[in-house]
């Protein structure tokens, strides 16, 4: 009797975890108010307005007076990058900054794209929407929703919007694109009220899609932006058809993923580790916790008093520069911090750079656009999203420079239906920005890979 009454404990268990294994869990969000003071009273406005980035006379002298007034000081002699913005050259590039950079040609460049605002939850929320042009007959656009990071913008996907909304290869897929600034970022309006994390961001951009007409649509993702679409996929499986990462941190570590840090430099065949892996992540010592602390002072001090240094660079367009563009050297790459130029214009123009500096400059989000790490990080390590798998089908480009090595074991703990895993030819953490034609050709890989399974 006691041996019958085991056994149908241990089925009843074994059925039970079966069950709850395949239940697809969502990751519950609750509509917030981000305005200032009490929510208003009334039908939410879901007016679509168009918007353009503008420049004034008095902008530019009083960005002039400031860059004037700055008060150099010289670095240490053979430091390079490795104490964070060579001063040398940092005058270099504000010198040109002064006297050769051309902001209305940029704010033209910005504007070749439809820009939009609409009020969501209490504030305003900016993307660019670009539609296609031609669409091949039989066909119908792609609707992708592309969401950057710290300290990007929309702007990181200006080189990749034409690839892929007007590609070149007949054979190639046509999308229609929508660039959003994430609260607190560029042109979007920052939240007033403190707690504005990753899930209320996905949350807005949920109602976002819905209020451009999509019923369903695919989204990338990399810095902030992986952790954003992640969470809308947590949120709406159904909706979210496919989600291409090019960044995406071990999520909390399991046993497997324990086992592979102690073995797999003696079995790396057994966790499917391939050479680059290996160079990555072994010894541990050195790859995971030097380099993660080399670079990662900013995330300390902006995830518990962003407000007080938020502050400095607010006041200080040369101040800003310099924390902005210290992270496109060296998470470019590692060696550029042995470079007394850092690298920077190996891999990006500095028209480009400082236009990106320039829309937080113009916008003054330096501030709430550095909370976003308070809020998410202030919250602990164990927020709900962190315990829900992603159902949605995952395609992943890893770029040998980027900060945080993921290995293919590590991103199919999370994302269980990993459909492509690419490792890249070339290319850092700002991979949309440096090599948007890479970046182009694996989400329409990975696209085209759902397409085929789903025909098969």
């Amino acid at each position: 009797m006691i041996t019958e009454v085991l056994v149908a404990v241990v089925i009843g268990g074994l059925i039970y975890f079966l069950v709850q294994k395949s239940r697809t869990r969502i990751l519950k969000t609750e509509d917030g108010w981000w305005g200032s003071g009490a929510p208003q009273d009334g039908s939410e406005d879901t007016t679509i307005y168009p918007f353009e980035v503008t420049t004034s006379e008095e902008e530019l002298e009083d960005l002039h007076r400031r860059i004037d007034q700055t008060r150099p000081f010289a670095s240490l002699e053979d430091s390079q990058f490795n104490y964070g913005f060579n001063s040398q050259y940092l005058q270099n590039v504000v010198s040109y900054w002064r006297n050769d950079f051309d902001w209305r040609r940029q704010v033209k460049k910005l504007n070749q794209y439809p820009h939009f605002k609409t009020n969501i939850e209490g504030i305003d929320i900016h993307y660019v929407h670009v539609k296609p042009k031609t669409i091949p007959e039989g066909t119908t656009a792609i609707p992708l929703i592309m969401v950057h990071g710290w300290p990007g913008s929309f702007f990181e996907f200006y080189g990749m919007i034409p690839l892929l909304t007007e590609p070149s290869d007949p054979d190639g897929l046509v999308f229609e694109v929508v660039c959003p600034s994430i609260p607190g970022y560029g042109f979007s309006q920052a939240p007033h009220k403190k707690g504005f994390d990753s899930v209320c961001a996905a949350h807005i951009f949920h109602k976002l899609m819905k209020r451009l007409g999509f019923q369903q649509f695919y989204a990338h993702g990399g810095d902030w932006g992986w952790l954003v679409t992640t969470n809308m996929a947590q949120m709406e499986p159904k909706i979210v058809k496919g989600l291409h990462l090019n960044f995406a941190p071990p999520s909390k570590p399991g046993l497997l993923m324990v086992l592979s840090i102690m073995l797999g430099s003696r079995f790396p065949k057994l966790f499917g580790f391939t050479d680059v892996d290996t160079q990555r992540l072994f010894p541990c010592t050195e790859k995971l916790l030097v380099e993660s602390i080399k670079e990662s002072g900013y995330m300390h001090i902006q995830a518990t008093k962003p407000d007080t240094v938020g502050r400095a660079l607010n006041d200080s367009p040369v101040g800003l520069a310099a924390y902005i563009l210290e992270k496109f050297s060296t998470w470019t790459s590692p060696d550029f911090r042995n470079l007394d130029d850092g690298g920077l214009a190996r891999k990006f123009s500095l028209d480009d750079l400082l236009t990106n500096v320039m829309i937080y400059w113009t916008s003054g989000c330096i501030i709430s656009s550095m909370r976003f790490y308070k809020e998410n990080f202030g919250k602990g390590l164990n927020q709900p999203h962190e315990k829900i798998p992603v159902y949605v089908p995952t395609g992943f480009a890893s770029f040998p420079n980027e900060l945080m090595h993921t290995p293919k074991l590590w991103v199919k703990q999370k994302y269980s239906k990993l459909t492509t895993f690419t490792s890249m030819a070339r290319g850092g953490h700002f991979a949309a920005m440096e090599e948007p034609q890479l970046m182009a050709q694996d989400i329409n890989n990975f696209i085209k890979a759902l397409q085929n399974k789903s025909k098969a």
